[in-house]
């Protein structure tokens, strides 16, 4: 089962992509302390802005992220012109994803004052929403073209273009939060002017790799235009449209949780968000690890080396649960150290260590149910997925988490400690059923396309 020349193809297929995630949430960090410089008022809009933002991004994507799994069995089958077409059908769709947001940039003062907020927090977050929801086409367009090269196995100028967008993101953000070279200082909503420029250039910076790139010139993006084709675009959001909930659904989980501790106060939500930050910054590696199982399942399947694909599973889960087992080591051992990065308060500090052991716990299970949940879309198996992943997360996961956390059913309420306990038994879940369904699909006939 175990093969080193494989664990090999992996890794040289997912470090750029952990290094691209990496420096994606260095943007993030980026804008929060840079508008933190500018007042408390002025972070807080840029961490509600992203909030709500945030979500709609990863839809987007994770719709666009169907076309990995798509265009890496056609590069197995050598199909080069399905290829082409396959990823203008995803231009197109990105079009119509992309829309409804640039319009709605135009109305998020109205959809802002639905939200009970201070006036200056509101001004400055309908603002920052405003300025990013206008450059939602450059970033699905952008997604496109990544997803495209990616599932041609090209993913190096993924880690490459995220970091001109870093270069990009860090002085946009200093002009337009301060007001220099002329302009005026916007604060928080500054942000969101830099975010678009920043899809801009990574849009700018990856048509320029596919369209003069050696490594594309076999498989050219602008050499020539296919309309619309609805049945391909149908293939695509069959695929993406689940992948898209099912991270939602893991990412909105969270979000949850933190509204439902805001009732034990501050410093227990704060240690919860300490956490979550930094078993976030962990789970890169693994879901990296996925991310290149579906881009390698993909290319087998479309050489009809299904063996191999399943030996590529197996070894895509050694590396990630080896993963897991340093991340557990690291989670468990600097636990204090970590947590203080974020918190000078003793007794923020000390919850979010204990809440750390629990993390490190869940590093196990996270690591089998993303490298599962991504192995299956390269079987192009999603809608299971979105299914199996919501019952994991929503019903056994955030039921276990309320019942411990906020009754004495079982034992005195354990706040926050509960809800991680309802994490652990939701990601462990996911890992089980996934992991069967993955062995099930294995066993079936591959379909055509």
């Amino acid at each position: 089962m175990y093969s080193f020349s494989e664990i090999k193809t992996l890794a040289k297929l997912a470090w750029p992509l952990l290094i691209a995630q990496v420096t994606q949430t260095l943007m993030g960090v980026s804008d929060t302390v840079m508008a933190g410089h500018a007042s408390a008022t002025d972070m807080a809009a840029v961490a509600v802005g992203a909030s709500l933002m945030f979500p709609c991004m990863i839809f987007l994507q994770g719709v666009i992220m169907a076309l990995p799994p798509i265009i890496s069995r056609l590069h197995g089958k050598g199909e080069t012109h399905a290829i082409i077409n396959t990823g203008h059908q995803a231009f197109w769709l990105s079009i119509g994803l992309s829309l409804p947001f640039f319009v709605l940039s135009f109305y998020t003062p109205e959809m802002i004052a639905l939200i009970p907020m201070e006036e200056a927090l509101r001004h400055i977050t309908s603002d920052y929403l405003r300025y990013v929801f206008a450059g939602f086409p450059a970033f699905v367009f952008y997604q496109v073209l990544r997803q495209y090269g990616e599932g041609l196995s090209v993913t190096k100028p993924s880690m490459l273009i995220m970091f001109i967008g870093l270069l990009v993101n860090i002085p946009a953000n200093y002009i337009f939060i301060n007001g220099h070279l002329g302009l005026p200082a916007l604060g928080g909503a500054g942000c969101g002017i830099a975010t678009t420029l920043v899809y801009c250039a990574m849009l700018i910076a990856t048509w320029l790799y596919c369209k003069y790139a050696k490594k594309m010139a076999d498989y050219p993006f602008f050499a020539h235009f296919h309309g619309p084709q609805w049945p391909e675009m149908k293939k695509l959001l069959k695929l993406g449209v689940p992948t898209a909930f099912t991270l939602l659904f893991e990412v909105t989980l969270f979000t949850v949780v933190a509204v439902l501790l805001a009732r034990y106060g501050t410093k227990v939500v704060a240690s919860h968000q300490i956490a979550l930050s930094i078993s976030s910054v962990f789970f890169m590696l693994p879901f990296s690890v996925g991310m290149a199982s579906t881009i390698r399942i993909g290319y087998l399947l479309g050489r009809d080396q299904p063996d191999t694909a399943k030996s590529s599973v197996n070894n895509a889960l050694i590396l990630s649960v080896s993963i897991a087992a340093i991340n557990a080591v690291f989670c468990y051992g600097f636990r204090y150290e970590l947590s203080s990065l974020y918190s000078i308060d003793k007794a923020v500090i000390e919850m979010a260590s204990s809440l750390m052991l629990l993390a490190a716990l869940f590093q196990f299970s996270d690591a089998i149910q993303i490298v599962a949940g991504c192995a299956l879309r390269g079987y192009k198996d999603a809608k299971a997925m979105f299914y199996l992943s919501f019952v994991s997360y929503w019903v056994l996961g955030l039921s276990t988490g309320l019942t411990l956390a906020m009754t004495d059913w079982i034992v005195p309420a354990m706040q926050a400690k509960g809800f991680w306990i309802g994490f652990i038994v939701g990601l462990t879940a996911a890992a089980i059923v996934l992991i069967i369904r993955l062995r099930y699909v294995q066993k079936r006939p591959l379909p055509a396309h």
